[in-house]
């Protein structure tokens, strides 16, 4: 038995010592340092055959400019979707809270609205009745007083139907008023927000027609109270002047006489004054001052829509254009100085033209005849009031019907001096009190202003 097992372990051993010694002639002991990135002298940067290339991750290919192209569009489109996603959130929170407030609004003013529009409403009917009666009332007692007078009573009488016009208008005013309240108290009650999404979408439509249906009405009812005050103005002086001279006509007979309070000889002057014309001529003398040898010395004229301001004869005319026009209040002045012999002519407070070397050197001569709504001439038209061919006062002609001004005129002042441009626009304030700033030549309510012919003051 044990001679058997020797031979078995003598072989086993032998195999072992065999592939001991096989194995190592396959490993050679390299016992020097070994840097496999080592760079020697003279070797190329490129990794020699024996190196092993280490594998990328993943292998990426490269993209055409097509690819690209395409990305950028994908890449934009998801922008827009996202940014169209974001606004229409937006709108929709932001219309739910203004739809919000706008119920909250409603509920709460909604009972209220009637209310106001019938304060406001008897407020203006009220305000609107109680001036107009006291107009008529100043009306009344004028027509009493001046019975005796028939043009003046034609006058008063036409201005009290007017105002009996504009007082129906209030009324009128007033009964809209009324339907208006109507309308809003159609749903006095708070509004509630009802739960229903059909119902909610109603409320808020009649809602709306209520808003402009009140908008549309008020609208309405301003634009006829202004056109109705515009109208009351028109009846009333400029300026705070309480008397103004008519020229109900144009007749050779029909002016005013002037009787300054200072002699005439002026080296500078400005005249002023509110013109109201019922039509204008080629020719229409406002305010005229002339003498024997020459009856052209100061002269204001219009001539359709101009204005026409002459110093020392025709020959040194201002112009200017688009001053007056007929039936409304136009307060226009005259100015000159001799020294440089500038002059210039002003409408509503604005200087409309300005002309120097205008008469320059040149001084007015005392001892003429100044007139309002006509001028001297000697084209011996002559004739006294009473059409007995006898002249009028102060002339050795006549005048011309051609030339005669028709219409209303107030606030006629002269000073020695040139105005500035200040006091000529305070001068001129519709709304202002230019009647009490008096010139020291000529001043309204002052100096004597004598009517001829069927000329005549009125309030």
């Amino acid at each position: 038995m044990f001679l058997w097992r020797l031979p078995q372990a003598v072989c086993l051993l032998s195999v072992c010592v065999s592939l001991t010694l096989g194995y190592e002639d396959d490993i050679e002991v390299n016992y020097g340092d070994s840097y496999y990135n080592e760079i020697t002298e003279g070797e190329p940067l490129e990794p020699t055959a024996t190196a092993i290339p280490t594998q990328a991750p993943c292998k990426v290919t490269e993209m055409t400019k097509w690819d690209k192209l395409f990305s950028m569009l994908e890449n934009s489109q998801m922008r827009e979707n996202m940014l169209l996603q974001y606004s229409d959130d937006i709108i929709k929170v932001e219309l739910g809270s203004l739809r919000g407030e706008m119920l909250k609004f409603v509920a709460q003013y909604g009972g209220a609205c009637g209310v106001a529009v019938e304060t406001a409403g008897r407020r203006m009917s009220m305000q609107m009745e109680a001036r107009l009666k006291e107009s008529l009332e100043h009306l009344r007692q004028d027509r009493s007083i001046a019975a005796g007078k028939s043009a003046g009573n034609s006058g008063n009488s036409h201005q009290e139907t007017l105002l009996q016009q504009l007082l129906t208008v209030a009324r009128t005013q007033a009964s809209r008023l009324v339907k208006l309240e109507n309308i809003c108290l159609s749903n006095p009650g708070p509004v509630t927000p009802p739960e229903a999404k059909g119902e909610d979408l109603q409320q808020d439509v009649v809602s709306a027609e209520m808003l402009v249906a009140l908008v549309t009405e008020l609208a309405k009812t301003r634009a006829v109270l202004e056109l109705a005050f515009k109208s009351a103005q028109q009846r009333h002086l400029p300026a705070g002047c309480e008397t103004a001279l008519l020229f109900p006509m144009r007749s050779r007979r029909i002016f005013s006489s002037v009787t300054p309070d200072l002699p005439l000889s002026l080296s500078s002057f400005t005249v002023c004054l509110w013109a109201k014309p019922v039509s204008v001529s080629n020719r229409t003398v406002l305010f005229s001052y002339g003498t024997k040898r020459n009856p052209y010395e100061i002269q204001l004229l219009l001539s359709g829509t101009r204005a026409l301001f002459t110093v020392g004869g025709e020959a040194h005319l201002v112009e200017g254009r688009g001053v007056a026009r007929g039936g409304i209040w136009t307060h226009i002045c005259g100015a000159w100085s001799s020294e440089q012999g500038i002059a210039s002519l002003w409408a509503d407070g604005h200087r409309v033209a300005f002309t120097p070397g205008v008469a320059e050197g040149h001084v007015l001569p005392d001892g003429g005849s100044l007139q309002l709504g006509q001028e001297k001439n000697d084209g011996g038209v002559s004739g006294g009031s009473d059409g007995s061919g006898s002249q009028m006062p102060g002339f050795d002609g006549g005048f011309d019907a051609k030339l005669a001004f028709t219409g209303k005129m107030t606030g006629v002042n002269m000073w020695d001096s040139v105005l500035t441009e200040e006091e000529i626009s305070q001068l001129a304030l519709q709304d202002g009190e230019g009647c009490e700033q008096r010139g020291n030549v000529v001043g309204w309510g002052l100096t004597e202003i004598v009517p001829h012919g069927g000329a005549q003051f009125i309030n």
